[in-house]
């Protein structure tokens, strides 16, 4: 299969411009996760998250991109992403999924974690970890002279080998000056197949893995997407470039 044209290659410059992007990203992220605890509402997890990005010289990449209202996502238990900061409190046993993204000098970077408050059951920590660890398996596939489908089946692989279920609604996707760039990533498939990875390309890569089936829908606000059965669910990214000498996780 030859190489997808609409793939963007970002030249060295521009892959270190995504790199600064990236870390005041993982900083502002670090500085929420330190701030966050039980009690909070979502909208006060927002605000802070807002303060930090503007502490940061750059702007945040979600708030008002098609329409969205806040400047970050946040998804609390059976909310799969892009739930809407607002009142709901956040409470002891409650897992929370933060999608994060911001602007430097004209270049996105994007991240995503999974926060367990309190006391989590057992099932609830092995779904972060297992999230989180799913991740790791898709960023190592991503290397020149593999293939797209190699980061998707190796996320697809591990989540299914630990009994999770793979979100097959909402994938990943390529970033650069725009948010979401070609190609699309999703997270299962088959190894092998797709467009063929070359050095340059820029890609935000995340799993988002659910305790029970992989079904989602979208409430009534149009954004927040929830598991249909209820179960909890968790989400984790980076903005990973492909290198010569392997992928490097620009928002680490």
């Amino acid at each position: 299969m030859t190489q997808n044209p609409d793939i963007r290659i970002k030249t060295h410059d521009e892959q270190m411009l995504m790199w600064e992007a990236g870390k005041l990203l993982s900083r502002v992220v670090a500085d929420l996760k330190s701030s966050l605890k039980i009690g909070m509402t979502t909208a006060e997890v927002d605000a802070i998250a807002e303060s930090l990005i503007a502490s940061s010289g750059a702007l945040p990449a979600f708030k008002g991109y098609r329409g969205y209202p806040a400047t970050i996502c946040i998804s609390v238990n059976e909310e799969v992403i892009h739930g809407i900061p607002g009142p709901r409190v956040i409470r002891d046993g409650d897992i929370v999924g933060i999608d994060i993204g911001l602007i430097h000098k004209e270049f996105y970077s994007d991240m995503a974690v999974t926060v367990g408050f309190g006391s989590l059951t057992g099932a609830r920590q092995r779904l972060i970890d297992v999230t989180r660890q799913a991740l790791l398996k898709g960023i190592a596939e991503a290397r020149p002279g593999n293939r797209l489908g190699d980061i998707s089946h190796a996320i697809q692989e591990y989540v299914e080998s630990k009994g999770f279920s793979v979100v097959r609604d909402f994938v990943g996707h390529g970033i650069g000056r725009e948010l979401h760039e070609d190609p699309e990533i999703p997270n299962y498939g088959p190894a092998r197949k797709g467009p063929l990875l070359q050095s340059g390309m820029v890609f935000a890569i995340e799993p988002m893995v659910n305790m029970g089936v992989e079904h989602t829908k979208v409430l009534p606000d149009g954004w927040t997407a929830v598991t249909m059965d209820g179960k909890p669910s968790a989400h984790f990214e980076h903005t990973v470039a492909i290198t010569e000498s392997g992928p490097v996780i620009l928002t680490e």
